[in-house]
């Protein structure tokens, strides 16, 4: 799906990773960009946008713990499981209509946790196989689905990380160039790249193709 001529909307859209892909949409003659914000209402934002061709799923938190304590876990999930679940559900109908794309911006971290932040690990797993669930269900209705598999990027995230780290600029443009390429997963930067053939060539994705294939021959009925 090129993004010429499309409405795309991008959460955390404020800064860093979400800032960029704004930018590179319009730069790719978007019709319409709506940058959502930390206090975006979600619903208040579905009823305004109306029609939607793109939804990207960018904003997140990542914050460091020892995984002791319940509450700081439970803050990761609210935001990059659940807040993703709650704005693709709010935008779903209009997805629907135009037969869109839904890009949720995850990292290498959902596949293998990094100890110095296991509760943002945690919570990028659980995106992720709720982006690979959301493929499976809106596959039928014409949907697609991309999991943005991204490593470290030069971010406010990142700061206290002192590691290459790949431009925001230049992820945003492999992210909208692997969509149009019509990629599934998303390895936009250095040092996410190499991981792209074993990811594609492994058990994992085979049974998640196997998977697909039983529920669009029976579909689930909600």
């Amino acid at each position: 799906m090129t993004i010429e001529g499309k409405t795309v909307l991008v959460t955390g859209a404020n800064r860093g990773i979400g800032q960029a892909l704004a930018a590179e949409a319009l730069v790719r003659g978007a019709k319409r960009v709506y940058a959502g914000t930390r206090t975006e209402q979600v619903q208040a934002a579905a009823s305004q946008a109306g029609s939607l061709d793109i939804l990207i799923n960018n904003a997140g938190i990542a914050l460091p713990d020892l995984l002791t304590d319940p509450a700081v876990l439970e803050r990761h999930l609210a935001v990059n499981l659940f807040g993703t679940h709650a704005v693709t559900q709010a935008f779903l109908p209009a997805l629907i209509r135009s037969r869109g794309a839904i890009i949720n911006i995850l990292s290498v971290n959902s596949l293998a946790a990094l100890p110095l932040i296991p509760s943002y690990s945690i919570s990028k797993a659980a995106a992720f196989s709720l982006t690979q669930s959301l493929r499976a269900f809106l596959a039928g209705q014409g949907i697609r689905v991309h999991a943005v598999l991204a490593g470290p990027v030069d971010t406010d995230m990142t700061r206290g990380f002192d590691i290459p780290k790949a431009s925001p600029e230049s992820v945003a443009r492999a992210i909208f160039d692997a969509v149009d390429n019509g990629e599934e997963e998303i390895f936009p930067d250095p040092a996410s790249a190499p991981m792209a053939d074993s990811w594609r060539n492994s058990a994992a994705k085979s049974l998640e193709r196997q998977l697909a294939q039983l529920a669009q021959a029976a579909p689930v009925t909600p």
